[in-house]
C-alpha cells in the first residue's frame, strides 16, 4: 500500500458522495473480471451481480486469452479499448494493490468517470493521481455490499 498523506478530493469514502457517484453509473467496466469457470470468486460474481442489478457490465480480463465473452458480453483486453460512447462510468477493479500501477496509463486513456477500487484494494498514490486527472475513485470497498446496502435503506424508507 501507498501514502501519500492527504488525499484528492475526488477520492470518495463519504457516504453521499459514493451514492451521488452510484446513482449516476450505468456502464460498468471490471477490470480483472473471471470468467464463468471461476463463478466462486469476487471477480466473477460481483459482476455477476451488476448484471442482474441492471448494469451494463463490460469485462476486461486480464488473464483468460481464449475468453471472447464473459457474461455474455464480448471482452476486451484493455480498458482504453473499450468503444465508446457510450461512456464509462466506473471501472470496477480487480486487482492486487502492487498491480495497479501498471493499469494507471490505460485508465487515464480510457478516461472513466470513476474508477472503483474492490475491498482490499488500496493505494494512495494511485487513486491521487486518478483524481488529479479528474477521475473520481473509491478504494476498499465493495461494490456490491454498497449497492445492497443503498438497496436495502431504501427499502426501508425514512425512519421516524
Amino acid at each position: 500500500m501507498s501514502v501519500t498523506g492527504a488525499m484528492h478530493p475526488l477520492v470518495l469514502d463519504d457516504f453521499d458522495a459514493i451514492t451521488n457517484l452510484l446513482e449516476g453509473t450505468r456502464r460498468v467496466a471490471v477490470l480483472g473480471i473471471k470468467t464463468e469457470a471461476q463463478a466462486d470468486q469476487p471477480a466473477f460474481y460481483v459482476p455477476r451481480f451488476l448484471v442482474e442489478a441492471g448494469f451494463d457490465v463490460v469485462p476486461v480480463p486480464v488473464y483468460y486469452p481464449d475468453a471472447t465473452t464473459i457474461l455474455g458480453a464480448p471482452v476486451y483486453r484493455k480498458v482504453a479499448d473499450v468503444p465508446t460512447p457510450p461512456a464509462i462510468d466506473l471501472v470496477n477493479v480487480f486487482r492486487r494493490s502492487k498491480d495497479l500501477g501498471g493499469h494507471l496509463d490505460d485508465l487515464l486513456a480510457a478516461r472513466p468517470r470513476a474508477v472503483w477500487l474492490q475491498q482490499g484494494i488500496r493505494d494512495d498514490a494511485f487513486a491521487n493521481t486518478l483524481a488529479e486527472a479528474g477521475v473520481v475513485v473509491v478504494q476498499d470497498r465493495c461494490l456490491m455490499v454498497d449497492l445492497r446496502l443503498r438497496a436495502a435503506l431504501l427499502r426501508r424508507g425514512p425512519r421516524p
